[in-house]
């Protein structure tokens, strides 16, 4: 069969690298074509059509400077769906070029299957009506969508999380703490806070000053931050303005295995966190307004916007959203996290029953199995 993927960020090209390497199990004449990163390209063999670093934009100011960009991906992308006519469109999460991609593979009579659902049931609810229309298998990695999108009259089927596997392997063979170190090329000893901007060059901007503020009002640990591998050192060091920067590329799982602690910007990364096992702060700064605040609490249909509290329905680690996220508040809430204390074992007691919830299944072998199967 002929497969198309579509990935427009790293944790998508991570997830659909998988999925590509499970494919090829389940369907031994496989053959790709995608758009998405080095791990894709890895797992396919051949080189994206468009690469991942030309599709990640986030926020309506960054989306709009780009859209000629964004606007142009999609003519392509089109044009691959027309010319190369795969059995089955995958597309993995990326909702809003995916979601105009997806209409368009409908009306040529390609089939359109969706790996990880989009979140319709944070907001943009209107979104339903389209996917039910355009979109012929949907697989979930959160458990409780599957109710939310039945009562919306779409069947999804929860095919595990890949972050538990993708975690489990990667723990597997991580080097001891000193060779990570030396391999990052940092001498300091001090236990780590483990910083988390975003892979975005927007959430990097918006949020990594005052992670840093925070985590310097601890003098007895260093701070290392997870470096995005498609995002320059320069920009980092031009946002961070400090000289002892210490940054790790391609190395998130190791760093936070070996953090007392970590400041994450809310996303997938605060899954992962939580998966290993790492108390944490949850951050998004965007604008930082009160008004913006107040939107946002309106236009979101959820209590919580991290993974960890949304899968588990209670607030287990604690987010700190826009004007709210300030070095003030992250210090106070990191500190409890650093030492034994009642924040710390609530949080972590927590985690315990997120990966219960979460289950063991491997995520891409079955989804792949059903994309393969369905003809």
């Amino acid at each position: 069969m002929k497969y198309m993927l579509v990935a427009g960020e790293a944790s998508g090209d991570l997830h659909a690298s998988r999925l590509m390497e499970e494919i090829k199990i389940a369907d031994r004449d496989a053959d790709f074509r995608f758009l998405g990163g080095d791990l894709m390209a890895r797992a396919a063999g051949r080189d994206p059509e468009i690469h991942i670093e030309k599709m990640n934009v986030m926020g309506f100011s960054e989306v709009l400077r780009a859209l000629p960009t964004v606007l142009s991906n999609l003519r392509r992308a089109k044009t691959l769906v027309r010319e190369y006519m795969p059995d089955v469109l995958i597309l993995v999460d990326y909702p809003s070029f995916n979601l105009r991609l997806a209409e368009y593979a409908h009306k040529i009579g390609v089939r359109v299957d969706w790996m990880i659902a989009p979140k319709v049931w944070a907001w943009k609810e209107w979104r339903i009506p389209k996917l039910k229309k355009y979109v012929s298998n949907m697989y979930s990695i959160l458990p409780f969508e599957t109710n939310y999108f039945r009562k919306h009259g779409m069947e999804v089927r929860y095919v595990g999380n890949p972050t538990v596997k993708e975690i489990e392997q990667s723990l597997g063979h991580i080097p001891p703490r000193k060779h990570f170190l030396e391999r990052q090329g940092i001498s300091d000893q001090r236990p780590i806070i483990a910083i988390l901007p975003g892979s975005r060059k927007g959430e990097i901007r918006n949020n990594l000053p005052l992670m840093i503020e925070a985590a310097k009002r601890f003098p007895d640990y260093q701070y290392i931050i997870a470096a995005a591998p498609s995002v320059p050192e320069k920009f980092y060091r031009s946002i961070a303005q400090d000289a002892g920067l210490s940054l790790a590329f391609g190395a998130t799982h190791t760093l936070l295995k070996y953090s007392a602690a970590a400041i994450v910007t809310s996303g997938t990364a605060t899954l992962e966190t939580a998966v290993i096992g790492t108390p944490q702060v949850v951050c998004y700064r965007a604008n930082g307004s009160r008004i913006t605040y107040r939107l946002m609490k309106k236009l979101l249909k959820v209590k919580y916007v991290s993974l960890p509290n949304l899968i588990v329905g209670n607030s287990i680690v604690t987010e700190l959203l826009l004007h709210n996220c300030t070095a003030d508040r992250i210090a106070r809430e990191l500190g409890p996290l650093l030492q034994p204390s009642p924040q710390r074992d609530w949080q972590l007691s927590g985690y315990r029953n997120m990966k219960k919830r979460l289950g063991t299944t491997d995520a891409s072998k079955i989804a792949a199995e059903y994309i393969c199967r369905k003809h």
